[in-house]
């Protein structure tokens, strides 16, 4: 059976992929933005596909997740950020710099698009935020140039964001961790529920053997993965891929599935989206 599997433009998903796309005939491989595949899941126009964990509460009748392939934050995350000038200005008027309590001060917001986690996130720690849609590498510019007062940053430039010009102002994994104490759910990697069970757990043994391939050969796989990373240097995209593909993305964890049912018991609380079952394939 041929699947058509996608994920996004990102080192960490190439680089886990990476085993199973180079040793792999079975398959047509798509590589596409988050957000679009978190659409096309709602399609149903993959047989296995990325999305955001957010996503998931819309999709679950028509995905299952897999317990190999999930993107975890563990001490990181996303990041809320403003300009250096702006926090400049604000710090000039206080003695300390742009903080979560200013964001009532803030008209407009970036996120990486609707379904996203991050913009989940933002809902639940600052649901009054007038929030502006668009792809997740215009979001520094647009803060940057003034044309929003703040964005949500996902992928290298949560972690880049100060050679930008950039401030953070609310540390995401910092707001989840102190209410939940848990790891932080972002990524999952869902498969077709029309797919039969038999093929579905010969998906996952291939998922998590490709993943178990990339760690072990990791400059291999990196070497690969690098040309996804948008002109990040070798030491960030190392970095980054070693923050998001690691024993959770091998096996998700008793931790991460409890995480994921607050996170989706929260949404539900905010009114954002009725809580999804469960339905993860191990």
């Amino acid at each position: 059976m041929m699947l058509k599997i996608a994920h996004t433009p990102d080192a960490d998903d190439a680089f886990m992929f990476y085993g199973m796309i180079s040793g792999s005939a079975g398959i047509v491989h798509v590589v596409e933005d988050i957000e679009t595949l978190n659409r096309k899941a709602m399609r149903t126009e993959y047989d296995v596909t990325a999305i955001s964990a957010h996503a998931y509460a819309f999709v679950h009748e028509k995905y299952r997740i897999l317990s190999a392939g999930a993107s975890v934050g563990d001490g990181y995350g996303p990041v809320l950020v403003c300009s250096s000038e702006r926090s400049s200005e604000r710090s000039s008027e206080r003695s300390s710099a742009v903080s979560a309590a200013d964001l009532e001060d803030f008209e407009s917001v970036a996120i990486p698009g609707r379904y996203t986690t991050a913009a989940l996130l933002l809902s639940l720690a600052l649901p009054d935020c007038e929030v502006v849609e668009m792809r997740f590498e215009r979001i520094p510019n647009a803060v940057l140039s003034g044309d929003v007062d703040a964005g949500v940053l996902i992928h290298e430039a949560q972690i880049t964001y100060e050679r930008l010009g950039l401030k953070k102002v609310l540390d995401f994994w910092e707001w989840w961790h102190s209410r939940t104490k848990l790891p932080l759910p972002l990524g999952l990697n869902v498969i077709n529920r029309s797919i039969s069970e038999e093929k579905q757990r010969e998906f996952l043994h291939e998922m998590r053997e490709s993943v178990r391939y990339a760690i072990e050969h990791a400059d291999e796989a990196l070497r690969y993965a690098i040309k996804y990373a948008r002109g990040a240097d070798e030491d960030v995209i190392r970095r980054f891929v070693r923050m998001y593909v690691n024993e959770r993305t091998y096996m998700m964890d008793e931790e991460v599935v409890k995480a994921l049912d607050v996170l989706y018991a929260m949404g539900e609380e905010h009114g954002l989206f009725k809580k999804p079952p469960l339905d993860i394939l191990f």
